[in-house]
């Protein structure tokens, strides 16, 4: 496998100029965030990315976790790969100071977090599931509550998990049935959860599991869905780790991919009912795991981005090494390696493209999370609640499904070898297909998209956005300048879809609320093309402006020009065809009977 080696150097292309970090160390709370401690921060992230997590990789997927007479044994260097990450204090890099976080901005932690999941997926899904644990107690937890298991999850002396799933509901968590009783000060939780990454390992002496469950007169569905905090050792009064709580690790999953991440069905109260305690109030549930998976369905499109910059690396170094072929139109001379081959050149371009524009999106969706936490000013803390409810379900599906798209081409682009298991390339794939499926699929976020962000307020915050992407393009009018231009009309051509598209759906669901389900994918496919193609004309903006200044490197800001018009021309005409399929293909989606399929 190709050694990874972060791409700092975009990152904070895209930190600076398109997600304007600057005006994010403005906010109260995040002043520390300066210049050169985020590129401190950058560096030392990127050398334990490179140097401790990206070396585990190939080791942790050939291995993987494994259940060892029920007790769950994680891969060789595992151990010492989180003792050397919770003593560097990146488990709290984001999380409140005063629980022991460093407090620094969600944006930083974003180009942080890229680098651990481009280096290691495995490894990184269980800081990630640690910080969503403790955000939905910071927020809904009691006092005592916070005190209890924060500081210790912000240290990642303990882990947190997510347990929501059971067998019979899948993403239907209303038909949960897992059982809350109420005893003295807390509930006795009893039942079964599937799919729980991390749900036990030998990294922590403790680990604290969110579990919903339904006390006994909660209301049937989501409405009598309640939260409570299950540890696997309950806790004394001091803080210090006590006996073994009633949850017991049923068996571990055999994945397709992310092998080295224990994924867990645990099983509660086969002895009576572990002993779990009530988060905020009862039959709001939903409501709290909203909390932690809004920030987990940003981190899951990071994913994406993550593999699929990690596949664009390794089939890019591949493509300078492997020899191969003459170039067309020449019959002599010597062979030479595949980057030389124009089909060779379209994968990578492609590839680098997207990785560009997802990177750009999920910043700048981040930068609005930022925002709708420390700015003062209420109006713009509601203009920035829209633009991130807008695009989450974009980065998380969109940007999670163009990486299983990168990892399949980084695949091709290592013809046969890419099929051999010794390359690593087929590991990138396998790895991306779950992030597709992670908290709630594409069809879900796209469904939410549609139906929540878009149905629910007659698309007013589609319609702003769609006038702010052509404020920008209207300023790129007139430039003389022919990339700019070509990447100005290619830029208008897909607003204008992005704009019919989004009456479309408000129209159709008038007539019949199937139609837009039935286009909310490609909808939602169509907003994260366009979304992506205005930020890497911002990009080709800022790229050309430092060139006429003859500042900075210009062989990087020529590579940024060339990228951005390279997916004006090749990426952004699918807008067309997305909008083709919703316009007029919704209906035949529906059209067959059950029993035709």
């Amino acid at each position: 496998m190709t050694p990874y080696v972060p791409p700092i150097r975009d990152m904070e292309f895209v930190l600076n100029e398109l997600a304007d970090l600057n005006a994010i160390a403005a906010l109260p709370g995040y002043e520390q965030a300066t210049p050169d401690l985020v590129s401190a921060v950058l560096d030392e992230s990127g050398k334990l990315a490179a140097e401790v997590l990206a070396p585990l990789n190939q080791v942790g997927d050939r291995a993987g976790s494994h259940l060892d007479k029920g007790i769950v044994r994680t891969s060789e260097g595992w151990k010492d790969a989180y003792r050397v990450f919770t003593e560097g204090g990146w488990n709290g890099l984001a999380l409140d100071e005063r629980y022991g976080g460093q407090g620094l901005p969600w944006l930083v932690a974003t180009a942080v977090q890229e680098m651990w999941h481009a280096a290691n997926m495995s490894f990184a899904l269980c800081p990630m599931l640690t910080q969503a644990a403790v955000e939905v107690i910071l927020k809904h937890g009691s006092d005592q509550q916070k005190e209890t298991y924060v500081r210790k999850l912000t240290a990642g002396t303990w882990t947190g998990t997510m347990n929501l799933t059971e067998p019979q509901a899948g993403s239907d968590l209303g038909a949960v049935r897992a059982k809350a009783v109420p005893e003295g000060d807390h509930y006795l939780i009893s039942g079964q959860k599937i799919f729980i990454s991390y749900g036990d390992h030998d990294l922590t002496e403790n680990i604290v599991h969110l579990v919903l469950a339904r006390t006994p007169d909660a209301p049937a569905g989501v409405k009598g869905i309640s939260m409570f905090i299950v540890p696997k050792y309950l806790v004394h009064d001091d803080g210090s780790v006590g006996e073994p709580n009633d949850v017991r690790t049923v068996s571990l999953e055999h994945k397709l991919g992310i092998h080295a991440s224990p994924t867990a069905v645990l099983a509660y109260g086969d002895n009576g009912g572990a002993v779990g305690y009530l988060m905020g109030e009862e039959n709001h549930g939903l409501e709290y795991m909203f909390t932690m998976m809004n920030l987990a369905r940003l981190v899951v499109g990071v994913e994406g981005l993550a593999i699929a910059e990690r596949a664009y690396q390794q089939a890019r170094e591949y493509a300078r090494e492997r020899v191969q072929g003459r170039p067309p139109g020449t019959r002599a001379g010597d062979r030479v390696t595949i980057i030389e081959h124009p089909d060779v050149r379209r994968m990578l371009m492609t590839m680098k493209a997207q990785v560009e524009a997802m990177r750009a999106v999920a910043y700048v969706a981040t930068a609005a999370f930022d925002k709708t936490l420390r700015q003062p000013d209420a109006g713009e803390r509601r203009k920035q609640h829209e633009l991130l409810d807008l695009l989450t379900p974009v980065v998380k599906g969109w940007c999670t499904e163009l990486g299983v798209e990168i990892a399949s081409t980084g695949v091709q682009v290592h013809g046969g070898m890419g099929y051999i298991e010794e390359t690593g390339a087929s590991q990138h794939l396998r790895d991306a297909r779950i992030t597709t499926i992670y908290e709630g699929t594409t069809g879900i976020q796209a469904n939410d998209l549609v139906g929540r962000k878009i149905v629910r307020d007659q698309g007013q915050g589609a319609k702003r956005l769609i006038e702010t992407m052509q404020s920008f393009a209207a300023e790129l009018d007139g430039k003389q300048d022919d990339v700019i231009e070509a990447i100005r009309t290619a830029l208008v051509e897909g607003i204008d879809a992005m704009s019919r598209a989004t009456d479309w759906i408000l129209a159709a669901h008038a007539r019949d609320p199937r139609l837009p389900a039935a286009a909310s994918v490609p909808y939602l496919r169509l907003f994260g093309t366009v979304v992506g193609g205005w930020q890497m004309a911002r990009a080709a903006l800022v790229a050309r402006h430092k060139l006429d200044a003859g500042a900075g490197d210009s062989r990087f800001y020529q590579a940024k020009l060339t990228t951005a018009r390279f997916y004006a021309e090749h990426i952004m005409p699918q807008a067309r065809a997305l909008l083709h399929a919703i316009l007029q293909g919704s209906e035949a989606t529906l059209a067959l009977d059950t029993d035709q399929f």
